[in-house]
């Protein structure tokens, strides 16, 4: 089974986002430094308890929140996308010291992030 590890807001200001949520929620919030595009990472609570941390990126697609579901095999679960009528739409690209990661849209065109973690 396929659980929700991550998730994206995306926002025209990612800046004023983050201090929003800061504000409103009491996250934490700073920049990550492990990629070329603007990206702000998310922790939403303290480490061993229950949720998952998230980010806030340029809004490159329509949609405003995006889960990303952790996989064994993103080529195999690629393949399952496709054949069940979901599409590839970016990636999959290799982020550095953490994994494989792609997004895709399901067939009503709502997108979900698939992640294959980094071994060792």
């Amino acid at each position: 089974m396929n659980r929700p590890v991550h998730f994206e807001i995306l926002a025209d200001d990612p800046q004023k986002m983050a201090a929003f949520y800061e504000t409103v929620l009491g996250w934490q919030i700073a920049p990550w430094e492990g990629g070329g595009e603007p990206y702000w990472l998310i922790t939403t609570g303290e480490a061993g308890t229950p949720g998952i941390d998230g980010a806030i990126m340029e809004r490159s697609f329509p949609q405003a929140v995006i889960n990303t579901l952790e996989v064994e095999s993103l080529p195999e679960v690629l393949k399952k996308v496709e054949a069940a009528g979901g599409k590839l739409v970016l990636g999959p690209n290799q982020i550095p010291g953490v994994g494989v990661h792609a997004y895709c849209s399901d067939p009503e065109g709502n997108l979900f992030g698939l992640l294959q973690p980094q071994m060792g």
